[in-house]
């Protein structure tokens, strides 16, 4: 029996995956910075900023996955705070090398997330792909490095894979959650000129990739996780408000607006590009929900 290790596996996505990696017959082990009783799982703990890891959770692991990261949109972005963004998940994929290297230990497979945001925040009429080069800004900039912190794993012959993924769409506490909140309050409009596009997956799709990534040994490399379908912020959210049945009937919210809340931050939700999910499709994998329609048919209507 495989077993996996999820580096930030208490995460929404990390206790998802947990459990379809479960029901598949692997036996799934998670790192914490503190420890976490869990019925089917074992808690290794970590501490990145002092670089401790339990030797034990590498030890006895056939992959191990990256999900830690500080969260890109919870907070503004100040100085310090941007440092916590990138050093969250470089210094966590370097501390992960550096035990495995010193172990000796010679995984099947070590998988990343990563984010679309590698290309850089911006509405464009381009269809980013793998092969494009990383954006400059701050975002793009934190994906290049946190990819090429993983490359050490490539040099030292274990295949290596970066999950590029988009705005996940799940039932608890997320990025749905809070573009279905000011439509409940009858609040809702699209924000800015709501022409940006939003790449976007299903939690379903993000985690069957993932699985993927350890089955297939042909995935090695960058892989989009983002629907098929694209669609922009306007469409988005006169989507939402039809599946709840509310109207829209407020004018788009100023981008004057959002700059004051949100500060520099607030280019996450102001623009946005379409991403191809192509590479990973010619790999047969077959999305469950590959429109926004299918999406929230059932993650609201059910």
């Amino acid at each position: 029996m495989k077993k996996v290790l999820i580096a930030g596996g208490s995460g929404q996505i990390g206790i998802y995956l947990s459990k379809i990696l479960i029901e598949k017959g692997y036996r799934v082990s998670i790192l914490s910075r503190r420890k976490i009783y869990f019925e089917r799982m074992q808690t290794y703990l970590w501490d990145v900023e002092k670089g401790e890891i339990d030797t034990e959770a590498v030890e006895t692991a056939d992959y191990i996955i990256n999900l830690s990261g500080a969260n890109i949109g919870a907070k503004r972005w100040s100085l310090k705070r941007k440092n916590e963004i990138l050093n969250s998940r470089v210094n966590s994929t370097k501390l992960l090398f550096k035990k495995v290297r010193e172990l000796n230990k010679h995984l099947d497979a070590f998988i990343t997330s990563s984010t679309v945001g590698y290309y850089g925040t911006k509405t464009s009429d381009k269809i980013f792909t793998e092969d494009d080069i990383s954006g400059t800004d701050f975002l793009g900039s934190v994906c290049n490095k946190w990819e090429k912190a993983s490359y050490p794993f490539a040099e030292f012959g274990v295949r290596t894979v970066q999950i590029r993924t988009g705005v996940v769409f799940n039932k608890g506490a997320g990025a749905l959650s809070k573009m279905m909140l000011p439509v409940k309050m009858f609040i809702g409009s699209p924000l800015g000129s709501g022409n940006q596009f939003v790449p976007w997956i299903h939690i379903e799709d993000l985690c069957n990739i993932y699985i993927k990534a350890i089955e297939d040994s042909r995935m090695v490399g960058a892989y989009n996780a983002t629907a098929p379908e694209h669609v922009t912020n306007k469409e988005l959210t006169t989507e939402i408000a039809n599946h709840l049945n509310k109207p829209l009937f407020l004018p788009k919210v100023p981008a004057s607006v959002l700059n004051l809340l949100m500060g520099e931050m607030s280019i996450i939700a102001l623009e946005g590009s379409r991403v191809s999910s192509e590479k990973i499709s010619k790999l047969n994998f077959n999305f469950l929900y590959p429109d926004v329609e299918s999406a929230l048919e059932n993650l609201i209507d059910n």
